[in-house]
């Protein structure tokens, strides 16, 4: 088939692969034009841009799709369908009309629930035990065309957003490949109206830990935000990200470090802080954290 591929982020990058590697003629990658990173400032093409030029597709990055002449160029491509993964730009009706079999979407959620921009994200921060990939039909709503296929994994109790992230990645490559394959012999499901939820950006606001919550809301606060923007607490005056933990029994004062392996007391119970990282600093797990920084039992961690 002829297709447009539209995405940008490091969790598009294994479908472009995967369509690839399935023999199918991506006649052009659309992504978001590359930003200023780095030291320099230097513009930096996303990790789809960059993976396209690797693999000699051509690329397009216009800022916006609703002008004349962009839709006029995407027409031009005679695409048979596209294929939209975190791409970060609203497609207008006139693109999603465009090609022969529509736009199809890989979302990181069993729809209807978590439609929106932060579907991992939400799904560990609000404890769910499943998620999965949908392959959508696009339409002009948010998240709300029918589904033609959909595959489920359980949500492992310590797992993070970036092993989640990972693990959706592959399994929405594996999907979109089977549904084009199936495309003729899939019918589109319409999303049922009950269990509609929105997973709203994160708001760097939310990160801060608030000790005095359950451990279970800490835990999955802390987990839902690794890597970023990443849950923290202060420590001697400075930031100190929490990126890994477990749910542990014990109790004490909200923040407050029970022993040597960083156990700290919250509302209720406590949690095991597995993964830390100063501001500036490497990431690093618990006991080599420990061993430059020398908490003491008793401390208390401010959220």
């Amino acid at each position: 088939m002829r297709i447009v591929f539209m995405g940008t982020p490091d969790f598009s990058v294994p479908v472009l692969e995967a369509l690839v590697a399935a023999g199918h003629d991506v006649v052009c990658v659309y992504s978001q034009p590359p930003r200023p990173a780095g030291r320099g400032r230097k513009e930096r093409p996303g990790p789809v841009h960059a993976r396209a030029l690797e693999l000699g597709l051509e690329v397009r990055t216009p800022v916006t799709l609703r002008t004349a002449g962009v839709q006029a160029e995407f027409a031009a491509l005679r695409p048979d369908i596209a294929v939209v993964v975190a791409y970060g730009l609203i497609l207008p009706q006139a693109i999603l009309d465009t090609p022969r079999h529509g736009c199809l979407n890989i979302h990181a959620s069993l729809l209807p629930r978590w439609r929106g921009a932060a579907p991992i994200h939400r799904a560990i921060m609000a404890g769910d035990t499943r998620t999965g990939v949908c392959i959508m039909q696009m339409e002009a709503g948010l998240d709300t065309g029918p589904v033609l296929l959909r595959r489920e994994t359980d949500i492992g109790p310590s797992e993070t957003t970036a092993e989640l992230h990972d693990r959706l990645s592959e399994m929405g490559a594996a999907a979109v490949v089977e549904a084009l394959g199936r495309l003729d012999r899939l019918s589109a499901e319409p999303q049922p109206e009950e269990g509609v939820t929105y997973a709203d950006k994160i708001d760097k606001a939310e990160a801060r830990i608030d000790w005095t919550r359950p451990a279970a809301q800490v835990d999955r606060l802390i987990r839902g935000l690794s890597p970023f923007p990443g849950a923290w607490f202060v420590l001697g005056g400075a930031r100190v990200k929490a990126l890994g933990s477990r749910v542990v029994e014990g109790a004490g004062r909200p923040g407050e470090v029970l022993d040597p392996a960083l156990h700290v007391a919250c509302g209720e119970g406590a949690v095991a802080l597995t993964r830390l990282q100063r501001a500036g600093k490497a990431a690093q797990d618990a006991e080599t954290f420990q061993r430059g920084a020398q908490i003491a039992p008793g401390v208390v961690l401010e959220g």
